[in-house]
């Protein structure tokens, strides 16, 4: 019996039949990881550098205001006033 058309479209291309390609972002070890940063393009060095600083001048401005700033209140207070007056609102 010879292979009809309409079997032959169900016959594994060649495509298919390859293996699979390696991901590029299968690096396992922090060496092999070093090495994928020397592809990052030039121009976004001084991108990641500007937004580094941006975030590490938030992350202290934001510390050093609630470490100086005694208004603000970071703990709840008065325990017992909160807990009598939700059971008087319910």
């Amino acid at each position: 019996m010879y292979a009809t058309r309409s079997l032959r479209m169900f016959r594994p291309t060649a495509r298919m039949m390859r293996p699979i390609p390696k991901e590029e972002q299968s690096a396992h070890t922090v060496s092999q990881r070093l090495r994928r940063l020397k592809q990052i393009p030039p121009e976004l060095l001084p991108l990641g550098v500007v937004v580094a600083f941006a975030v590490t001048a938030g992350v202290y401005s934001s510390f050093r205001h609630f470490v100086t700033d005694k208004t603000i209140r970071l703990k709840r207070q008065n325990r017992a006033a909160d807990s009598h007056a939700h059971k008087e609102h319910h």
